[in-house]
């Protein structure tokens, strides 16, 4: 799937279930979860992760990207000064 198949559309427009393959299992019973993720390539891991995500919260196109956040905060002398010393006490 290209850049702009992601954000022209949800990527639950094209997923199909394969319900034979569908089980439900206790979280007692063991399972082979972890093999099976680690066989999977970091994009199928990722790609499995969206279709978790949309499944939970919906497809917004305008959360197709993450946030980028920069905050820069002035510190006062005074803060730093008690942040010092509630760290050497």
């Amino acid at each position: 799937m290209d850049k702009k198949d992601t954000n022209s559309r949800s990527f639950l427009s094209h997923i199909k279930m394969d319900k034979t393959a569908f089980s439900v299992t206790t979280l007692s019973e063991k399972t082979n979860d972890k093999g099976y993720w680690l066989s999977k390539t970091p994009q199928e891991r990722k790609q499995a992760l969206e279709i978790m995500r949309q499944i939970n919260y919906g497809y917004d196109p305008t959360t197709v990207r993450m946030e980028k956040v920069l905050e820069i905060v002035q510190l006062t002398p005074d803060y730093i000064k008690q942040t010092n010393e509630e760290n050497n006490t």
